[in-house]
């Protein structure tokens, strides 16, 4: 039989990126990717633990990024598998999530590789509070200056930072391509000129690329990179090292493949030149 952590103390979202101060002392479980920033956010929030998804891992393991980033601050942490539960999901986190990876705090109170997400959240319950301050994390949004294509590309860490003044600029994100399970229609803040975000490894029922077809719904060419080819959660990332894994019928109308750079993507847009490539 499975126990989870005290109702009082356990709260389910299906993003980490707005929490309010009603959350402080709680034990969350989040459907968002493990990276740092993330794990950023947990600590702002002052959780007394935390379980994200393992986003496929990826590139520089940043999808367990959060993990490392906590420990330090002896905030408990672990990630679920990306084939264990739907990223962008909190509740099917807590429903089948199997724990695949933890740091040393988390073990500390008896999480483990393979424990039901359930069994995880009663251990994490054990811990206090966080009450330290988060270390500071770099700028999380902004304009890329250096671009050689007359087209505006606004670089945000995560989704949640994408504003309406964006419309019209080529957005590129280091959240994952899942829908949130409480906004299933929802798939980016502005009329962007196109989107981009990280793939998580796309994982079960292809969950982190299922935000491309509500994206294209919205007239909007939207692509994912490939978790193992850029940083989740770092958009500079995704613009340097990013390549093309799965597309929307408006991108791949562009004459994309999978493959290509973000910064193809971003000349085609702009009807740049070949000589740019």
């Amino acid at each position: 039989m499975s126990h989870d952590a005290p109702s009082q103390l356990l709260r389910v979202v299906d993003s980490i990126t707005k929490l309010g101060p009603e959350y402080r002392g709680k034990v969350l479980v989040a459907g968002s990717h493990g990276g740092r920033y993330c794990g950023y956010l947990a600590a702002l929030a002052g959780l007394r633990g935390v379980i994200l998804n393992d986003a496929g891992v990826g590139k520089d393991s940043a999808g367990i990024g959060a993990l490392a980033y906590l420990e330090p601050l002896g905030l408990p942490a672990a990630t679920v598998a990306h084939t264990s539960a739907r990223i962008g999901d909190g509740a099917d986190l807590l429903a089948r999530g199997r724990v695949s990876f933890c740091n040393e705090p988390a073990r500390r109170l008896g999480c483990e590789v393979g424990q039901a997400c359930r069994d995880a959240t009663a251990r994490l319950s054990e811990a206090p509070a966080y009450e330290g301050e988060a270390p500071a994390y770099a700028e999380a949004r902004t304009a890329l200056p250096d671009a050689p294509f007359p087209l505006r590309i606004i670089l945000c860490d995560s989704a949640s930072l994408v504003v309406p003044a964006d419309e019209g600029a080529l957005v590129i994100t280091g959240s994952h391509g899942g829908m949130l399970a409480g906004r299933p229609g929802y798939g980016i803040a502005a009329a962007a000129a196109g989107a981009v975000f990280n793939d998580a490894g796309v994982g079960v029922e292809e969950a982190g690329i299922r935000r491309l077809p509500v994206l294209e719904a919205s007239g909007i060419p939207a692509v994912t990179v490939s978790a193992e080819s850029a940083r989740i959660g770092d958009a500079r990332s995704a613009w340097e090292t990013g390549r093309i894994s799965h597309m929307n019928p408006r991108a791949s109308a562009l004459g994309l493949a999978a493959g290509d750079s973000v910064e193809e993507l971003a000349r085609r847009l702009a009807g740049t030149p070949a000589r740019y490539r």
